[in-house]
């Protein structure tokens, strides 16, 4: 039936879609509006067929029940949908890809909390696997401001908890098991026999899985198909509102895990994954891996797993990710690309063959296996490495840092500041990035500062104001930006680098390390000042 409706302000979609809290998209034709955008602005669903899936926080069945009905009476042909409605964001790339769909809708607000009173988020991945590039949210949004109507077939709820093809009206829904299809992929990208051979051999590991979708999927690889204890995954069962927990796999919000592997008999390996499963952070026995460490540990040792064994194409990193991996890459001899934040800006590099790993500081590495982040995925690398190095987590980083060097690296996050404060720090220093080149702060050079905009190798579009950065003479930076994920007010991130080429000062404290950078931004940028805030929210 078509349902005349009106536009709706605030309908923008972000790096990683549109998130709002679940009571905006709950009430009268929030919802609606947007996903019949998204029908609209991609050339309509008329014959198409979508894979339909998320993190299965509060609402998600509710709205992927509107969704189907949606999709139907606007003629698609056929919608797959994980059970109980159910994907992993790196599972829905995987079956966008491997059905050949004409994209994805996937549920999900990542890593922030889930609840009633908490968030809710809808994003549109294209046909390669990958969300929708800034030309398709574009006119994603322009469509939301002059919609008239939507479409929604009058037909009863499908069962998504039965695994098989229903219909509703012409349209067929197939619903399918979540996590098998994705666990194959994993099975002809590791050694699964080495890994295997490794846990029964006493090797002892914890994830936690944070009460998000990574919980089926992590306790049938880790404990079904290679052999993990029982127990090996905990918070292992996706909640609504993820048990009360923010499901960030940060060492702030994965504190349980962080207790755990810096505790009196820590496991081996320590790992954790977020909302939608698209994030990782990784734990040695009394060590944290950094994210961007673990991107160049994994750019450095690819090769020892099978699906990678032919070698690495080049490796990207978002413009805050420290250049660690681009260490790698020279000594590899392969290329090494800059971009700006959001997984979008990979897909062009994977398409096109110029990449191979990708990775970002916010807790999120990939391969050109789908064209998301991949927070199992980046799990099992390390599990296939450690399983061929035969060394621990801390005896890997330590012999990365002798050979490549340490790049000393920190994000510290300022959460739900006021928009009017949060744009007068940013205001404030990009009013200084001109006369900055040649200042000495803190002892330091500078010697650029500007703010990043990116030039697509593959496709020449451009993007401009991704974020400011000062670099200093000895190899330190600091970038800041504002985040492109929460729902209220702004969050201010600042990254903090500094480079140590060894042999001496590789095992400081990182913060120690970090501390004239950590002087430096505060007094060109007056974080603390602006914002009132004695500190930082969340240190990763």
């Amino acid at each position: 039936m078509r349902v005349t409706t009106r536009p709706i302000d605030g309908q923008k979609p972000g790096t990683s879609g549109l998130r709002k809290k679940t009571k905006v998209f709950m009430s009268e034709g929030y919802l609606e509006n947007f996903v019949q955008a998204i029908f609209d602005a991609t050339g309509g669903a008329e014959g198409k067929t979508y894979v339909l899936g998320g993190d299965g926080r509060f609402f998600s069945a509710d709205a992927a029940q509107v969704i189907i009905k949606m999709a139907a009476a606007n003629g698609a042909r056929r919608v797959i949908v994980g059970r109980n409605a159910l994907l992993s964001t790196p599972a829905a790339s995987h079956l966008i890809r491997l059905n050949r769909t004409d994209g994805g809708i996937i549920m999900s607000a990542s890593h922030n909390p889930g609840g009633l009173d908490e968030d809710f988020g809808v994003k549109f991945n294209a046909a390669n696997g990958g969300p929708a590039p800034e030309a398709m949210t574009e006119a994603i949004f322009a469509r939301t401001k002059e919609l008239s109507r939507y479409f929604l077939a009058d037909e009863p709820d499908i069962d998504l908890g039965r695994i098989g093809a229903q219909q509703i009206g012409s349209m067929e829904v197939s619903v399918v098991d979540p996590v098998a299809d994705y666990a194959a992929l994993m099975e002809t990208l590791f050694d699964f026999a080495k890994i295997r051979a490794m846990f029964a051999g006493g090797f002892r590991m914890r994830f936690d899985a944070m009460c998000a979708v990574t919980g089926p999927y992590a306790t049938e690889i880790l404990e079904g198909r290679l052999g993990a204890a029982l127990g090996t995954v905990v918070h292992g069962t996706p909640l609504p509102d993820f048990g009360g927990m923010h499901p960030d796999p940060n060492p702030t919000w994965a504190h349980e895990l962080m207790d755990e592997m810096f505790g009196a008999g820590a496991p081996d390996f320590g790992a954790a994954s977020d909302g939608d499963g698209d994030r990782n952070m990784v734990v040695g026995k009394g060590i944290y891996v950094s994210p961007s460490d673990s991107l160049a540990v994994l750019a450095a040792n690819a090769h020892l797993a099978p699906g990678y064994r032919a070698g690495l194409k080049g490796v990207a990193r978002s413009m805050p990710t420290s250049a660690a991996a681009d260490r790698v890459a020279e000594a590899l001899g392969i290329e090494a690309f800059e971009t700006p934040t959001g997984w979008k800006f990979f897909g062009n590099l994977l398409d096109a063959g110029r990449a191979t790993l990708c990775g970002e500081e916010s807790f999120g590495t990939g391969s050109d296996h789908v064209r998301e982040k991949d927070g199992l995925w980046a799990v099992l690398l390390w599990l296939n490495i450690l399983a061929e190095r035969k060394e621990s987590v801390e005896e890997i980083l330590n012999a990365h840092w002798e050979r490549f060097g340490r790049n000393y690296y920190s994000r510290h996050d300022y959460e739900a500041v006021p928009i009017e404060a949060a744009d007068g720090v940013m205001a404030g220093l990009r009013g200084q990035l001109s006369s900055l080149p040649g200042q000495v702060v803190e002892g330091m050079t500078v010697a650029a500062a500007d703010d990043f905009a990116y030039s697509d190798p593959v496709d020449g579009s451009v993007s401009k104001g991704q974020g400011l950065r000062v670099s200093f003479t000895d190899g330190s930076r600091l970038v800041l930006r504002l985040s492109g994920t929460g729902t209220e007010g702004a969050t201010i991130r600042l990254y903090l680098e500094r480079y140590v080429a060894g042999p001496e000062g590789l095992t400081e404290e990182v913060q120690s390390a970090l501390a004239p950078v950590i002087r430096a931004a505060e007094a060109l940028a007056g974080l603390r000042a602006r914002t009132g805030r004695a500190g930082p929210d969340v240190v990763t």
